[in-house]
């Protein structure tokens, strides 16, 4: 243990207001991966892993043979070598599974996670961070969702236990991660209370770093919320359970996912919801509540670092920008599909206001052969199978349940879903992992796609000029503090 304390204990940063300027966001299913956030932080930017999945991430690479032998360098750094063995032993297939071959399935994680399951999430967060964090001594983050709270502690955990610097939180609000922070950086068990639709009682998740053998000196990452709203900003510096360090600050033109407009849900005749002028986003708001923050959505092109700091902010995250890069972790056809289309300027981004189970707005690409595209979308057999955005709900008679508006109509009404709650979702799931290149195989067919980026597509526009096929998050970089 106390190589891993002399490695990961220490910080780079005191304070979030010596944190860098630029936010690399945290996307997708391995689209912000470790490749991609450590080459932002070795260029003294703040480097960030998106969170989602990380458990499927790092077992389906690993049936894919670990290329290169990175997966398994980072279980070796693992401070309790017995649960790294393990997951080896269940997922790593040398040289690869066969091509048509489908992946091995992940246990789906409920209120109540085996041991099985509480291996897989924590050190799969470890490897993720620790390879992002390898070789450097710059800053690196961890980007969560609320809305996805199952995987949430066993994720912190992980990611503590490898050094993480930042932990930023978006997609609901995020009251209980200060407290959580504080006593996983203190060794102690930590606890999360679910939000469980028709609940007569409350419902918590809680993982014990002891179960684990002796726990290391851990340091607490500086925690970061991501809000819309000067409001919910406020209340969370006041009434969360500990401190908050700073904010993100996303407009409605940031990618993933979108905080749904306030007020009642109004649509276009395409679809979208229609943002107003209470969801504007007016930077001396949040000035005024005296914590550092960075501006989002729409702050990937040249000169808007400047704009956001002459408007009070810290700096700016980006995300679309990166998303498309070198070293991103979307899948190497998507990425020239993509960049071909910015060029040609025929690229259309749909707010979907069905898309995500989760009921949030959703941003998608629509590219054709992908989910977005409507026969696509109807010709997928509905199925169920790794359940990250599933929504736990006491069932009449008593104990926990867990269902989805994306999966099988009939099983989602057994479960007393609504019917309608049902039109136009979409297995993200499934798509997303398939966009990195980890689709599931079923009976020889890989998953559609579904490739989600900002509206910001000018940002990538920019980066290709003098005819250049392809860019690195270096020149990102260089563009935006030019």
């Amino acid at each position: 243990m106390n190589r891993m304390t002399d490695d990961f204990s220490s910080s780079p940063v005191a304070d979030a207001a010596s944190l860098p300027s630029i936010i690399q966001g945290g996307m997708g299913v391995g689209v912000s991966g470790w490749r991609l956030a450590r080459a932002v932080s070795q260029q003294g930017q703040l480097g960030v892993v998106s969170g989602t999945a990380m458990d499927l991430l790092l077992a389906r690479k690993l049936q894919l043979g670990d290329e290169g032998g990175h997966l398994r360098r980072a279980l070796a750094a693992f401070p309790y070598p017995e649960i790294a063995n393990r997951v080896l032993e269940r997922y790593f297939v040398p040289g690869g599974k066969a091509e048509d071959a489908p992946f091995k399935t992940t246990p789906m994680i409920s209120h109540k996670p085996g041991r099985a399951t509480r291996e897989l999430g924590i050190t799969s967060s470890f490897v993720a961070i620790y390879l992002a964090k390898e070789g450097h001594s710059g800053v690196v983050g961890l980007n969560l969702l609320e809305k996805i709270q199952t995987p949430t502690l066993m994720a912190l955990y992980g990611a503590i236990l490898a050094g993480v610097d930042v932990v930023l939180m978006g997609a609901g609000i995020p009251r209980q991660i200060p407290k959580i922070l504080d006593d996983f950086a203190a060794g102690k068990p930590a606890e999360m209370k679910l939000d469980v639709t028709g609940a007569t009682e409350p419902v918590f998740i809680r993982i014990d770093p002891s179960d684990l053998g002796p726990v290391p000196a851990l340091k607490r990452p500086i925690f970061l919320a991501i809000v819309s709203s000067p409001v919910l900003a406020e209340n969370l510096r006041r009434k969360a359970s500990g401190r908050v360090d700073g904010f993100v600050v996303e407009a409605a033109t940031a990618g993933g996912h979108n905080a749904p407009p306030r007020g009642p849900m109004q649509l276009t005749p395409a679809g979208e919801p229609i943002y107003g002028e209470r969801d504007r986003i007016d930077p001396a708001k949040f000035a005024e509540i005296g914590l550092p923050f960075w501006l989002a959505g729409g702050y990937g092109r040249f000169g808007k670092l400047r704009e956001a700091q002459s408007l009070g902010a810290h700096g700016i995250q980006v995300g679309t920008a990166f998303a498309f890069c070198e070293e991103s972790g979307f899948a190497p056809e998507i990425k020239t599909e993509i960049l071909a289309a910015v060029m040609r300027e025929d690229l259309k981004i749909h707010t979907d206001a069905l898309a995500s189970p989760t009921g949030f707005p959703f941003k998608v690409a629509q590219v054709e052969g992908s989910i977005s595209a409507e026969d696509v979308y109807q010709e997928r057999c509905r199925v169920c199978d790794l359940g990250v955005l599933r929504e736990t709900y006491q069932k009449p008679e008593g104990g926990i349940g867990f269902r989805c508006a994306a999966e099988p109509e009939d099983i989602y009404i057994s479960k007393g879903g609504d019917l309608s709650q049902t039109v136009g979702r979409k297995c993200l799931c499934n798509s997303l992992c398939a966009s990195a290149g980890i689709g599931q195989i079923r009976e020889g067919v890989v998953e559609a796609q579904l490739i989600t980026i900002g509206d910001d597509v000018n940002a990538v526009r920019e980066l290709l000029r003098d005819g250049k096929g392809s860019y690195s998050a270096a020149e990102v970089i260089e563009r935006l503090l030019a």
